[in-house]
């Protein structure tokens, strides 16, 4: 018997996108704490930003409109121009 695995985003050629490299510390660093408008995804992320905050981080928050469609290019954007690093808050 052979498992099949289906990929729920239904691309017929999957983007190929190198890693990028770890930052070496959070000293001094902006990190961005995305909420994806999931319940108490907000609680989570409250944790995450005292944690980074020890750390030397700056925390900078935003939150898409609806978890159930991504985030919308502008806000991809300036999280992308503002942040050295994002973490995003998934919830369930």
């Amino acid at each position: 018997m052979s498992t099949v695995l289906l990929d729920p985003t239904s691309e017929s050629h999957p983007a190929s996108r190198p890693r990028v490299a770890r930052l070496d510390s959070l000293e001094g660093r902006t990190v961005g704490l995305l909420d994806i408008s999931k319940p108490r995804g907000d609680l989570f992320l409250d944790r995450v930003q005292a944690e980074l905050e020890t750390r030397g981080a700056q925390v900078l928050r935003f939150k898409k409109p609806t978890f159930t469609k991504p985030a919308p290019a502008n806000l991809r954007a300036e999280i992308a121009t503002r942040c050295d690093a994002v973490i995003e808050a998934l919830a369930d």
